[in-house]
């Protein structure tokens, strides 16, 4: 069964609700992002002297304006996730890749990390436009994100550049990835497969085959430091909710499987590391497919809700 899109309230009034609990929410958000801004621009003033409390009051500043994100959708509509699969330990720094269907697969995966003391540390490997966007992108920038160009060359030198600096300084972090590249659809998805089998590759259903070189880089990069990759598929009962009908209440939960990958267990080599992924992806297609015919994942562990 194919992944379906949500529909919106079919009463008037209780979209005109949604649109009316959102503006506000949304207002305050997008003004209080901006002053973070202009705090964080002074806090360049204190990187020369003290990179340690750089970085502090800079995670501070991504776990408060993050985490007042994640109370609005609990305190609003009741959001919240859905666990199967393996248990996570608090705090442990990993590298975390997920299947990207819209932009709130980010939302709830934010849920998962307030729960594992991760909000603040949280790191995305993103488009390399998004730095120039006031606000969330000026922010990524003061907590050493990865902005990717699509050019490996070019993105090498940055990613090795901003590992290096998480590794001197032992900066705690989920590093966050959609190994995809991009938003699931059916077109991408035509395209995908037709290139699984140019390579001889086999096809996968519900998702887009993965790029693997800067995952690889990802777990070289920073080995010694991680403690494990997380794989997390994410699902929706209801139907796959645009960023609009998030904002507005209209999805309540997200089903997040997550499989757990001691780092000392992976492998090392490039190739070998690209062919793991590859093989976490089939996993995840058939993960899926069950979860679009169940409306659940299967319960590998009891199912849970992180605590607020």
């Amino acid at each position: 069964m194919p992944r379906a899109r949500l529909k919106n309230p079919p009463e008037l009034t209780e979209r005109l609700r949604g649109l009316a609990v959102a503006a506000p929410a949304v207002g305050f958000l997008s003004s209080s992002l901006l002053a973070f801004n202009a705090a964080q621009i002074a806090s360049l003033a204190v990187m020369p002297v003290s990179r340690h409390a750089f970085r502090k009051f800079n995670r501070w500043a991504a776990d408060v304006w993050w985490g007042w994100c994640v109370t609005g959708a609990k305190t609003l509509y009741g959001t919240n996730i859905v666990l199967t699969g393996d248990e996570l330990p608090p705090r442990e720094n990993a590298v975390v890749v997920a299947n990207h269907q819209q932009m709130p697969d980010i939302t709830f995966l934010m849920f998962l990390a307030r729960a594992k003391g991760r909000l603040g540390d949280m790191k995305w490997l993103v488009k390399d436009p998004i730095k120039y966007v006031p606000g969330v992108g000026w922010g990524m920038w003061f907590i050493d994100c990865v902005f990717l160009k699509r050019n490996w060359a070019e993105d090498k030198e940055s990613i090795d550049q901003t590992f290096a600096r998480i590794m001197r300084d032992r900066v705690p972090l989920w590093l966050m990835s959609f190994p995809e590249g991009t938003r699931f659809t059916e077109a991408k998805a035509e395209k995908s497969r037709a290139h699984a089998a140019k390579i001889g590759l086999p096809p996968l259903r519900h998702l887009l085959l993965p790029r693997t070189k800067g995952f690889a880089a990802s777990v070289q990069g920073l080995r010694g430091h991680l403690g494990a990759v997380y794989d997390i598929t994410i699902g929706y009962e209801d139907g796959v909710p645009t960023l609009s009908q998030y904002v507005r209440g209209f999805v309540r939960q997200a089903h997040l499987h997550v499989r757990r990958y001691p780092a000392a267990e992976l492998p090392t080599g490039t190739d070998e590391l690209s062919a793991w992924l590859h093989e976490r992806y089939r996993e995840k297609d058939e993960l899926l497919e069950h979860f679009f015919r169940e409306k659940r994942f299967p319960a590998q562990a009891p199912t849970r809700r992180p605590s607020p």
